[in-house]
């Protein structure tokens, strides 16, 4: 067996080490404010190759603005806390990457329009929690003693995709429903709540109809199906598709089909009786 010290030794040419890449500039241009006035502040921040926009955030406030507030958790995109509009779209702070921007331009960072502005780049949030209050528990079918409840693969990975749900919130905050009409507010739960309504209805053991609650509390009419939450959701989750368009052609068969509309008028009656 050889020896460690008659191993022979590879020494680093200069050639073979990779020098670290000078910083660029970046134009910034970041919302400072609270929820009475505010405006746009330009910075000029240096950025290292590989760096995502929340690094740069967290530079600016190292070096120049130790005032600015953000709200950020785990940086890797899954906690959801760093939502904010990156050049005028929903983004994850964490998750942007400043090369994927326009090169040359200036990167504009705001807060999520659609909810009040605490201070900065940091929004209330709370209206999506007191939203979800309203969303009922499970409640699974009865079963007899010794009897196991049973589930298709197929039913779990339909709701399996809804649990990626991070709550970002930027499905919430890019909805046009909400985003411009604050008097919606109060009727609409909006898609982050529909997730857990279809979680409701599309759950084979449920004994709740999430369709009807969602319809009648949650203001599911309200949504025209324009797909903007599915297009933004971090997680790739089908809101539109998969979550609120099955609940509203359920409702559709059990309000507004004349046959069913006719049976339950004659149900109720024969139960007034």
């Amino acid at each position: 067996m050889t020896e460690l010290a008659d191993r022979p030794v590879t020494k680093a040419t200069p050639s073979a080490v990779t020098e670290a890449q000078p910083a660029a500039n970046a134009e910034m241009r970041v919302w400072r404010g609270d929820g009475t006035t505010g405006q746009f502040v330009d910075y000029t921040v240096p950025v290292n190759e590989g760096e995502v926009v929340l690094d740069v955030i967290h530079r600016l406030q190292a070096e120049q603005a130790g005032d600015l507030a953000v709200r950020w958790n785990c940086k890797a995109g899954k906690c959801g806390s760093c939502s904010m509009e990156i050049n005028g779209k929903p983004r994850l702070a964490c998750m942007t990457r400043m090369e994927t921007l326009p090169k040359g331009e200036q990167v504009t960072v705001a807060p999520m329009r659609t909810f009040p502005v605490i201070r900065d780049l940091v929004t209330d949030v709370s209206y999506n929690y007191e939203k979800m209050k309203a969303v009922p528990e499970l409640q699974l079918e009865p079963r007899a003693e010794g009897e196991v409840h049973k589930m298709q693969q197929e039913d779990i990975q339909r709701l399996q995709e809804f649990h990626k749900c991070i709550e970002c919130f930027m499905c919430q905050n890019v909805c046009h429903v909400i985003r411009d009409h604050d008097e919606n507010k109060p009727a609409f739960a909006g898609p982050r709540v529909f997730l857990k309504y279809a979680e409701l209805d599309m759950h084979p053991l449920s004994t709740q109809h999430g369709k009807k609650v969602a319809y009648d509390d949650g203001g599911l009419g309200y949504c025209n199906i324009t797909k903007c939450c599915s297009e933004v959701c971090p997680e790739d989750i089908h809101i539109t598709d998969n979550a609120i368009i099955p609940m509203k052609e359920r409702i559709a068969d059990r309000k507004f089909e004349p046959l069913v509309w006719l049976g339950d008028i004659k149900r109720r009656r024969k139960d007034a009786k």
